[in-house]
C-alpha cells in the first residue's frame, strides 16, 4: 500500500457522481516488475491493488481516518493486510480507521462501513459517523441538513451543523453504564463502570486524566477477563474548567493505543457521569487532541438516558490518490 498525493479541495465542491474519473492513476507496474510491499506483522500486501484509489484523510477531533466512497470500492476488496497498511503511521497514509461512505438503502440515506486500524471490523465509531456525514453531503450521497446514517450498530439520525467542518449525531437511547463483576478500580481510580454506545466502553473517573497511563493501564483494562471476550474501549474521564466540561482520554481497541478522540467514548462518559450526580447534561468533553465533543442527552425511564445527540468535528484534511 503506497502514500497519497494531496491536493487541495476546494471548500465548497460537491462531488457526484463518483470521482475517480476526476483522477489520473499511474499505469500499473508490469506483473514482472510488482513487488510486495512489507507492513506492520510482516505480511506482504501488493503494490497495486488499489493503485488509482480516491481517498479522503479526515479528522473527528483527532480521531483520524482514511475515507472511501464505496460507489468506487468494497469494503469485501479490502484484506486486513490492506488495511493494516494503509492506516500504519510512517508507512501508509496513516490513521486510526478506514471507513467506507456509500448510498444507504433508501434516499437521503448513506452507509458508514467502519474498520480499525488493526483491519478488524466494527460496528460503530461516533467520530467517524461524524465524518462520514461531511463526506456523504460533499459527495452527494445525502443531503447536509438531514440523512439516515447506516451502520453495523443501526441506523442513526445525521445532519452537518453550524462551522463548516462540525456535524451532529443523534444516537439510540443509550442505557446507564454499570459495575462489572470482578473489575474494581485501582489506586487513583474513584468509579468504573461498563456500558455500550454502539461498541462497548469502560468508564474510570479519576482526577487528572493528564496523570494516567493510558497505554499501560488502559491496555490491562482492555484485555481484562471480566470484560472477556470482546474487549472494550477504555476511557479515563476527570473534572475540566466548569461543573460543565470533563476532560477524556481513550484506550481503543481496534488500534490498541491511545487515540486523540473518542465520541461515543465521550457519550459514555458524560451518560455515567450524570448518573453519579458529577454533572448535568448538556455537557462538553475536551478530548486529548484538546477539540471539543459535545454531548446532550434526556435521562428518561431509570437506567437509560434517550434523545442522545453527539457532535463535534469532521475536519477534511485532504484528498488524493493511493499510488
Amino acid at each position: 500500500m503506497g502514500h497519497a498525493i494531496g491536493d487541495p479541495m476546494p471548500r465548497k465542491a460537491s462531488v457526484s457522481p463518483p470521482e475517480r474519473a476526476a483522477h489520473t492513476a499511474p499505469a500499473p507496474a508490469p506483473a514482472a516488475a510488482a513487488r510486495p510491499q512489507a507492513v506492520p506483522g510482516g505480511t506482504p500486501v501488493p503494490r497495486d491493488r488499489h493503485v488509482g484509489l480516491p481517498i479522503y484523510k479526515m479528522s473527528g477531533s483527532g480521531n483520524d481516518f482514511v475515507m472511501l466512497d464505496a460507489r468506487l470500492s468494497q469494503p469485501g476488496e479490502w484484506t486486513p493486510a490492506d488495511i493494516r497498511a494503509v492506516c500504519a503511521r510512517g508507512t501508509g497514509v496513516g490513521a486510526d480507521g478506514l471507513v467506507f461512505v456509500g448510498p444507504g438503502s433508501e434516499a437521503r440515506a448513506a452507509r458508514m462501513v467502519y474498520f480499525n486500524g488493526d483491519g478488524s471490523r466494527a460496528p460503530m465509531c461516533g467520530n467517524a459517523a461524524l465524518c462520514t456525514t461531511r463526506l456523504a453531503a460533499r459527495l452527494g450521497i445525502a443531503p447536509a441538513e438531514g440523512m439516515r446514517l447506516e451502520t453495523d450498530a443501526g441506523v442513526y439520525e445525521s445532519r452537518c451543523a453550524g462551522a463548516e467542518a462540525d456535524a451532529e449525531l443523534h444516537l439510540a437511547p443509550v442505557t446507564t453504564p454499570v459495575d462489572v463483576p470482578g473489575l474494581a478500580p485501582a489506586k487513583g481510580e474513584h468509579r468504573l463502570v461498563y456500558g455500550v454506545v454502539g461498541v462497548p466502553h469502560v468508564v474510570v473517573l479519576v482526577d487528572d486524566v493528564a496523570a494516567v497511563d493510558v497505554a499501560g493501564r488502559g491496555r490491562e483494562l482492555r484485555f481484562d477477563p471480566a470484560l472477556a471476550p470482546a474487549g472494550a474501549n477504555i476511557n479515563f474521564v476527570s473534572a475540566g474548567a466548569g461543573s460543565s466540561e470533563w476532560a477524556l482520554r481513550t484506550y481503543e481497541r481496534g488500534v490498541e493505543a491511545e487515540t486523540l478522540a473518542c465520541g461515543t467514548g465521550a457519550v459514555a462518559a458524560a451518560c455515567a457521569l450524570s448518573d453519579w450526580g458529577l454533572a448535568t447534561l448538556p455537557l462538553t468533553v475536551w478530548s486529548r487532541s484538546g477539540r471539543p465533543i459535545r454531548v446532550r442527552a434526556r435521562r428518561a425511564a431509570p437506567g437509560q438516558y434517550d434523545d442522545v445527540w453527539l457532535a463535534g468535528e469532521a475536519h477534511l484534511v485532504f484528498r488524493g490518490v493511493l499510488v
